[in-house]
């Protein structure tokens, strides 16, 4: 094996390892590893490009011919079996077969049903004018007729997600300050005797009359369970079965979240002009808070 064929192998496992698995989000780290292993791979198999592109008479054609080769690289690492072959096997069928379509396209364009329509394969960097007068190349003049459609709905359910994130914070914190606002309420200064320096030194508060921090712990706990039920049950649309198994949460007691949660959320959103969009114009009446 040439030192070449050992530099090869070596890159493509960079690249390889570096490819985000199914459903996974790939890292800048790894972006940028990818991208120096495959710029690598190019640089050791370039004079076996060059070589190639002479050997289909392409000379006239390089920049289409190199940018196909790179698709090739690209489709070989995809492509890739160490059990089967060496990436230098891969990578050279892959790159005389893009070569061959390359060069079968150029001559599509010579026969005469080409010609009675005057058909040209041109190169996809080639310059022309667009509308304004100014050079612009064939790449930016192919319209993307989905473009469109992917950025509306990547807008719409990037602000959904928001909405929603918003809508439980604010769920959590109408619970949280229902809970603390009845704690003071029960609160009392504890009653044991004092001394009358101790009493003299003593100052309470009505906003923090000793709440048992344990109690405060407790209150946190709960928060965290509804907020997951919340989450998973009312906007993932979980099972009652995977929701016990995973908080602990009896179903009944899921069932007595949800609603609950289903119908705060609800006023709560009705209250908060950021979500006015939301609200039917039918319904104008205001809603009354509800205590829970």
């Amino acid at each position: 094996m040439s030192k070449t064929t050992i530099a090869l192998e070596a890159a493509v496992a960079t690249v390889k390892a570096n490819l985000p698995e199914d459903g996974q989000k790939q890292t800048a780290r790894q972006r940028a590893a990818v991208d120096k292993a495959f710029a690598r791979i190019l640089t050791l198999i370039a004079p076996r490009i060059r070589h190639f592109i002479r050997q289909y008479g392409l000379v006239g054609h390089w920049e289409d011919a190199e940018q196909v080769c790179s698709i090739a690289v690209h489709r070989a690492i995809e492509a890739y079996d160490p059990d089967k072959a060496q990436f230098t096997t891969f990578v050279n069928w892959q790159i005389r077969g893009e070569l061959q379509s390359l060069r079968f396209r150029l001559m599509t364009d010579q026969r005469p049903s080409a010609r009675k329509v005057e058909a040209t394969t041109v190169s996809i960097e080639a310059i022309s004018v667009g509308e304004d007068g100014e050079d612009i190349s064939a790449v930016a003049m192919i319209e993307d007729e989905e473009a469109l459609f992917r950025t509306e709905a990547g807008a719409s359910a990037y602000l959904a997600e928001a909405a929603t994130i918003t809508l439980i914070d604010g769920y959590i914190e109408h619970l949280r300050n229902v809970a603390l606002d009845r704690m003071r309420r029960q609160a009392r200064p504890k009653r044991a005797a004092k001394t009358t320096a101790e009493k003299i030194q003593s100052v309470w508060r009505a906003d923090n009359l000793a709440i048992d921090p344990a109690e405060l712990e407790e209150l946190e706990t709960r928060l965290t369970h509804n907020r997951e039920v919340v989450e998973r049950r009312l906007f993932d649309i979980t099972t009652l079965d995977a929701l016990e198994g995973d908080t602990g949460v009896n179903k009944e007691r899921v069932r007595q979240i949800a609603k609950r949660a289903a119908k705060t959320i609800a006023e709560l959103a009705s209250q908060d002009p950021r979500f006015a969009i939301m609200t039917d114009p039918r319904d104008a009446a205001p809603a009354q808070p509800t205590i829970h």
